[in-house]
């Protein structure tokens, strides 16, 4: 690990800081993510929400750049660095489907589900030729970077973002399956679908948020509802990824380019995918 990941790991292993200092570390954050000085209270340490979550971002706080000055928007690598710190800090969950939903901002595009049991047997709704109204059985299996995983597959993946840039770079490659820029052994796209729609761990899910704030092309556009609205840019002119990012929840609310479930990219240039994931007990239906 570099340098700031040693350090990460170093404060996260000290106690919880005291509430005064999470306060004071918690105004910095909302004033450098809200492009305002304040001190209000915005829903951080609400009911249901621990002090240690709230520890876990004054220390992301700290350790992304605490000399910025008030007032001074984030960075992209701050925020991804923030979500890494709330991914490893997140239970696992449990259920007997991994469910993924994606709604297109683009009206004319229905709503698409999937089911991913612990068996690999799997059922989506709304895909194109699937039925509208009902969960139909899916062959296809999960994919990243063209390849076919399983759950087992997506546990041993390393949770050391370096160790995992170079497990993404060994795996076969099916070209007609990936993005140029896979092509070229980039990987962003396989980092994305780690921290999107793949039931990585969250060690991994961490691991892949560090391994993307490692690449100077990564630039925070601004602040929206949900988040904050990244930018990558890919070095040849496409894709230019967009994501929102919500880094108190590490989740990815909002995307414009999704790996398809043959491994192929899919997305709207001019627009976004709004995806929801989680394990449930609801049966497919």
């Amino acid at each position: 690990m570099d340098d700031l990941d040693n350090t990460l790991a170093t404060l996260l292993a000290k106690p919880e800081p005291p509430a005064e200092a999470i306060d004071r570390s918690r105004g910095r954050l909302q004033d450098r993510m809200r492009g305002r000085r304040t001190r209000r209270r915005i829903g951080w340490l609400t009911p249901g929400l621990s002090l240690a979550t709230a520890a876990a971002a004054a220390v992301a706080v700290i350790i992304t750049g605490v000399t910025t000055p008030a007032g001074a928007p984030a960075s992209g690598r701050e925020v991804l660095l923030m979500a890494a710190v709330s991914a490893e800090r997140t239970p696992e969950g449990s259920g007997a489907y991994w469910h993924v939903t994606r709604q297109w901002s683009n009206p004319d595009m229905p709503r698409e589900e999937s089911w991913t049991g612990r068996d690999g047997r799997r059922w989506s709704k709304g895909e194109p030729g699937d039925s509208p109204d009902a969960a139909v059985t899916d062959p296809a299996p999960l994919m990243l970077k063209g390849v076919e995983v399983d759950f087992e597959d997506l546990d041993k993946l390393p949770a050391d973002p370096e160790a995992l840039k170079a497990r993404l770079a060994e795996l076969p490659e099916r070209d007609s399956d990936m993005a140029a820029s896979e092509q070229r052994s980039d990987d962003v796209l396989s980092l994305i679908a780690l921290i999107t729609e793949l039931p990585a761990p969250s060690e991994v899910r961490s691991a892949a948020f560090r391994a993307l704030a490692t690449m100077p092309e990564v630039k925070r556009t601004g602040t929206v509802d949900d988040g904050e609205e990244l930018l990558i840019a890919d070095p040849d002119g496409e894709p230019q990824i967009k994501l929102v990012v919500d880094p108190d929840t590490s989740r990815v609310m909002r995307t414009n380019y999704l790996l398809a479930d043959d491994g192929s990219l899919a997305g709207d240039p001019n627009g976004f995918i709004s995806v929801t994931t989680g394990w449930t007990d609801q049966p497919p239906q």
